[in-house]
């Protein structure tokens, strides 16, 4: 894909998008409340904001770029591959300027069915190379919004691949970052990975390292989850460890140390140093959310904590996770329509897959109300939650 056709640095409109962004997500609510020391009193309410929330820098690239494309090609069909980030407003408002999905969701664009002329986005978390493959071979034009954090991530797991090691990563295997960073293993050949959601599967991966097993039963543990042709008893003795970049950095890291572990009960120390890597490459921004949230929770008496993001947005169901483990009443919430009245919430609740319904989650009389949110939730719609809130309690923020 020649250099004129493939675009990772922007158009140089942001002057002409910028108003049009800022009135789609930006809030004057919530710039009052971060200068007010992240507070806000309306009646018997107060709320505290976490001092890291919303958009990271990464998401208001992809957004940027996405309008400029819009605004630079104005009469060419512009497409994307898939979510630009994890927000269905966002998305929607894509939708709104024309932009079209190639994930299934829109019956009338196709991978086949792309041109030369066309014009294709790439989001936030990057896309697999299988996919780039087939975009290059249409000859569209491609604008890569992916993540500078991910691409770092990246950069690691085609090392390791390079020099033998299996890329043992930290995240959903079905999240659109993970299937991107672990198709990079598999550039080079004799590159191998292997995905693990959490602690209890990075044990069992441990496991079979200290004392061996049954090969085929660990495939069939991790179908979905593992290269082609992986073989434990040989990919599970040289391991670089990497990570979905919205995971949670101490269970990250971890799971980093269970597995050498593991390597040094095989081998022995000096030789298990040769055969186990490990970077962290969790991306800053959602670090800086996480321990934000955990300052809030350790300041203030919290009666209720709401969380704000998409469904599918893993660094916002790690914030969830947080507020649950300090024992505060927590919420994730979509958008401010789940919040369906004074005694009603819509919400997902940890590790669930549909939303449920919880009454009385608003105690009467004053109350302390954390708010924070994950990294695709614009701070337009933090203000929606706030005054959704308020006026059922039939208060109206200033």
């Amino acid at each position: 894909m020649s250099d004129a056709r493939y675009i990772n640095k922007g158009f140089g409109l942001k002057q002409v998008i910028g108003d049009q962004v800022v009135r789609d997500y930006a809030s004057a609510l919530v710039d009052r409340m971060r200068a007010s020391g992240f507070s806000l009193t309306a009646g018997d309410l107060t709320f505290h904001l976490a001092q890291e929330f919303g958009f990271c820098y990464g998401v208001d690239r992809a957004i940027e770029y996405a309008y400029e494309t819009r605004e630079k090609f104005p009469d060419k069909r512009v497409f994307i591959t898939g979510e630009i980030i994890h927000n269905p407003r966002v998305n929607g408002r894509l939708s709104d300027l024309g932009i079209r999905f190639l994930d299934g969701s829109d019956a009338t664009a196709a991978f086949d069915a792309l041109t030369s002329d066309d014009v294709v986005l790439l989001p936030a978390f990057g896309v697999p190379v299988a996919t780039m493959a087939v975009l290059r071979q249409a000859g569209c034009i491609v604008v890569d919004t992916t993540c500078g954090s991910v691409l770092n991530v990246w950069k690691n797991v085609e090392r390791y691949a390079r020099d033998g090691f299996t890329a043992l990563i930290h995240g959903r295997f079905d999240h659109e970052e993970t299937r991107a960073t672990a198709s990079r293993a598999l550039l080079h050949p004799g590159g191998h990975f292997l995905v693990v959601l959490n602690m209890e599967e990075a044990r069992l991966a441990a496991s079979y390292v200290e004392q061996g097993g049954d090969a085929g039963a660990f495939r069939a543990r991790f179908e979905h989850a593992i290269s082609p042709g992986f073989d434990p008893d040989v990919q599970l003795m040289r391991l670089g460890c990497a990570n979905q970049t919205t995971m949670l950095s101490g269970e990250s890291l971890a799971i980093a140390e269970r597995m050498r572990q593991a390597l040094v009960a095989r081998f022995g120390a000096d030789e298990a140093a040769g055969r186990f890597r490990a970077f962290d490459t969790i991306c800053s921004a959602t670090q800086e959310r996480q321990d934000a949230l955990g300052a809030l929770l350790a300041a203030r008496r919290l009666d209720v904590l709401l969380v704000i993001g998409g469904y599918n947005s893993s660094n916002t169901t790690h914030l969830l996770e947080i507020g649950l483990e300090r024992g505060v009443p927590t919420f994730h919430i979509q958008d401010a329509s789940c919040i369906v009245g004074a005694d009603s919430i819509r919400h997902q609740p940890l590790h669930g897959k549909e939303e449920t319904a919880t009454h009385g989650w608003l105690p009467g009389g004053e109350a302390a109300i954390g708010v924070t949110a994950g990294a695709s939730t614009p701070n337009a719609e933090i203000e929606r939650v706030i005054r959704r809130v308020a006026r059922f309690r039939g208060i109206e923020p200033a």
